[in-house]
């Protein structure tokens, strides 16, 4: 079923590699390999080793055995930009630019063109800053700093530098979990056009349409071990999350594609009542109410303000009109710690920035929030710590070699569900949840679909925030539909269709032309 990688023929290889950390193998004799030309898709789930194996490939771990080659030749990568400068280019999926800089100095970072004096020569680097992005359908002044853009428009300028270095080989880490449709296309093609220059890439990603409409050959890891690679034309879907998850075809073909059980027993009052939220640019008059029990989606394209809806319901964002109760009582808007009192809890889109504390272990992340509530004249109890630490890493199924394991060594799927224990220690009244399965695996993604099901079914209400279609529409009871910042529909019942979403999206933006 493993078809063998032939060293001599790839660009890039490793193989057998191993490597350790304390307490696990995160890659046990591993043989992967991508060829010139070729579009090579690394799949597993989270914990599986496709991590890892990137690092070790770009130089930012040394595997404890076996080794890398490249262009037929051992070698040892001291650093990432050693492998960079033999060209390996890596993009990651948060974004891995410096936010304060022009987008322009992104772009150009360490190789900025300069005058005969040695000086940069700014006017010849905005001009071809904007050459390269309108390749990639961005649109920008890019003399504005790269955290003014929107995480889709950054992520495409990560894809530039990272094409524009002279790479004979693109490894791209889950480089659609921020882009709209429109832009996935625009990678597609860059992607087509990297493949006719005889580049070759290594396309990590979880969206199995992706996989199927972009790369030729797939290899699988799973448990640190190489289960499977071959062409992926001879794999089919149900072959595929069989090999990843390391169980029958039959039991996946049961158990469905989410694990969202259906329609949920909601309350007869609201829990949640956000009326006419307004902000400059961003809302218009949105509304939305969540009653006990009720899961509502949030659907619309990137940039329809699902995200900023969220945030000002948390308080992260203060709206210029609008007002939010909670179980009938006013919640001071704009304030975080005033939406906490009142039982808001937001898990964020962006769980590296806004979300894990990387440093601190899964013990300190999962009690951050709740740890003035477990303190008596500014003494914390650690036996209190420790029963509610247990408790949710047993129910969310949190996979750490101990409680005091830095957090920033998870996995994706484990860091998500850290973050979630860590507000659903507040006992939240309302949880919001902004793209919770983004960038984690299917085994992980169906835990937490499980979990969004009987949190529901626990009384909680839940704002459901997701890009994949599949997941919102299964996932919730009603779903409200925005558009630039303003409610377009809302599906009830027999309405809450991916079709009827389409056709409610398009409408909005049809009836736009025509205004």
């Amino acid at each position: 079923m493993t078809a063998p990688s032939d060293p001599a023929a790839d660009v890039l290889a490793v193989q057998g590699v191993t490597k350790r950390f304390p307490g696990v193998l995160a890659l046990d004799d591993v043989t992967f390999g991508v060829r010139p030309g070729q579009t090579h898709a690394l799949v597993g789930e989270n914990g599986a080793g496709k991590s890892t194996l990137i690092k070790v490939l770009t130089g930012v771990y040394a595997p404890d055995g076996g080794e890398v080659r490249y262009q037929g030749r051992p070698v040892s990568f001291p650093t990432p930009l050693a492998a960079q400068h033999a060209g390996i280019s890596t993009i990651y999926q948060e974004v891995n630019l410096i936010p304060l800089m022009s987008v322009a100095r992104n772009l150009f970072l360490g190789r900025e063109p300069r005058t005969r004096l040695g000086l940069i020569d700014f006017s010849r680097m905005h001009r071809e800053a904007a050459e390269v992005l309108r390749e990639y359908g961005v649109r920008v002044d890019v003399r504005r700093s790269l955290r003014e853009l929107g995480v889709g428009a950054q992520q495409m300028v990560a894809l530039a530098r990272a094409v524009s270095v002279d790479a004979r080989v693109v490894i791209m880490d889950e480089p659609t979990s921020s882009l709209e449709p429109r832009e996935v296309e625009t990678l597609f093609e860059v992607i087509r056009r990297l493949r006719a220059q005889d580049i070759a890439v290594v396309y990590v990603s979880h969206r199995m349409e992706e996989l199927y409409a972009i790369c030729d050959t797939v290899t699988v890891l799973r448990d640190g071990r190489l289960v499977h690679t071959g062409p992926l034309a001879d794999t089919n879907r149900l072959q595929l999350v069989s090999l990843m998850l390391g169980r029958e075809m039959g039991q996946v073909r049961a158990e469905g594609v989410t694990k969202f059980a259906g329609a949920h027993e909601a309350g007869a009052e609201p829990v949640l009542s956000a009326e006419r939220l307004s902000r400059r640019h961003q809302l218009d008059d949105v509304s939305v109410r969540i009653h006990p029990g009720e899961v509502v989606g949030l659907g619309g394209l990137l940039g329809s303000g699902r995200t900023e809806t969220a945030k000002v319901i948390a308080g992260a964002l203060a709206p210029g009109e609008g007002r939010i109760t909670v179980a009938g009582q006013p919640v001071r808007t704009g304030s975080t710690p005033a939406a906490i009192r009142a039982g808001i809890s937001l898990l964020p889109e962006d769980r590296k920035s806004e979300g894990i504390l990387p440093g601190l272990s899964v013990r300190e992340n999962i009690v951050a929030a709740a740890l003035p509530r477990m303190s008596r004249l500014g003494l914390v109890s650690e036996s209190r710590v420790d029963a509610v630490v247990d408790t949710f890493v047993r129910r969310l199924r949190i996979k750490a070699s101990s409680p005091h394991q830095k957090v920033g060594e998870l996995s994706g799927g484990n860091q998500q569900k850290v973050l979630l224990a860590r507000w659903l220690a507040m006992h939240p009244k309302v949880l919001l949840l902004d793209e919770p399965t983004r960038g984690i695996d299917v085994g992980a993604k169906a835990e937490v679909q499980k979990l969004i099901d009987e949190l529901a079914e626990e009384g909680l209400g839940v704002l459901l925030i997701s890009s994949d279609v599949e997941e919102l529409i299964e996932g919730s009871d009603r779903v409200v539909v925005l558009r630039d910042g303003a409610v377009v529909g809302e599906l009830t019942g027999d309405q809450v269709t991916e079709d009827q979403l389409m056709r409610t999206i398009a409408a909005a933006a049809e009836e736009e032309g025509h205004g």
